[in-house]
């Protein structure tokens, strides 16, 4: 071969066809895999609902959530949207039954994703007192995931802000909580209990407000309830789980209470919601976060 400098390269087909034979399999035994893999990747995450914009902590959600399955909406940012029908409704006794620790691990799940909402209500309504007991249930329940290990240092960390009674700090420990927890859900590749725990407090703060708002009805604080599209997002998040997990008769209960809601939250176009419409969202959200709490 004239490489056109005077030079010139000789080779034989024997020689060099095995070597390239070589190559082409090795390229492909490494590159195939990598290319189905992330085929699979996007497919994965277009079977994923889409998450409510409000509902994304920025700080959670990375510039490649599309190809994330472990990005669910944070516990902080839920709260904080139904924080505008404060105060909220805060119940001290039901998690006095949390000391038994389930063995379905969604159990496990959806209940510390109640606990940890149950955090930012009980500073929301003055009770900062009661999250030292929520703290030692959340570490408990984190453990019993396989997700312990950097609960231990948020469990501390909220103590001391509910010793000291400081309400911002302890708000951030709750958040980091969650984070951590998933984290850790994602290296065990256990990514479907984020979004249980993720479902749990959703229904932990959506019970709460609901609750309050019927107590005290007003059609500017119950509009704030009427968030189809949120329900949407969880009982599609049920059904993108993986099938060993969303047949469980629980779990089918709670999509099918959550398409029902779904439907009770559509309002007609320039309308507000009633007292009875909120009543009826008092009712199922009621009925969710009992399941939740099993």
């Amino acid at each position: 071969m004239d490489f056109g400098s005077g030079v010139k390269f000789q080779y034989t087909e024997i020689s060099i066809a095995p070597a390239l034979f070589l190559w082409e399999t090795l390229s492909m035994q490494m590159i195939l895999p990598t290319i189905l893999g992330f085929c699979a990747l996007v497919a994965t995450a277009q079977d994923k609902p889409e998450i409510p914009d409000d509902l994304l902590d920025d700080e959670h959600f990375r510039s490649d959530s599309a190809l994330n399955e472990f990005t669910v909406p944070s516990i902080s940012k839920v709260f904080n949207e139904l924080e505008k029908v404060s105060p909220l409704s805060y119940d001290p006794d039901h998690y006095k039954n949390y000391g038994r620790t389930p063995i379905d691990r969604s159990r496990i799940a959806l209940r510390l994703g109640t606990l940890i909402a149950d955090g930012f209500i009980a500073v929301q309504t003055g009770n900062s007192e009661d999250v030292p007991k929520i703290a030692a249930h959340i570490s408990r329940y984190s453990k019993a995931l396989g997700a312990g290990d950097r609960i231990k240092v948020h469990a501390a960390e909220l103590l001391e802000h509910a010793k000291a009674k400081d309400l911002p700090k302890l708000k951030r420990a709750l958040a980091s909580t969650q984070r951590d927890v998933e984290r850790e859900l994602a290296g065990l590749r256990d990514p479907d209990l984020s979004h249980l725990i993720s479902l749990g407090g959703w229904l932990e703060a959506l019970d709460s407000a609901a609750t309050a708002v019927d107590k005290k009805y007003t059609p500017e604080r119950a509009l704030t309830l009427f968030r189809e599209d949120v329900a949407d997002y969880y009982a599609e998040s049920i059904g993108s789980l993986h099938p060993d997990i969303s047949r469980r008769p629980h779990l089918i209960k709670m999509r099918e209470l959550l398409q029902g809601l779904r439907n009770a939250m559509v309002l007609e176009e320039n309308t507000k919601p009633s007292a009875d419409q909120v009543k009826e969202v008092t009712t199922v959200s009621t009925q969710l976060v009992e399941i939740a709490r099993r």
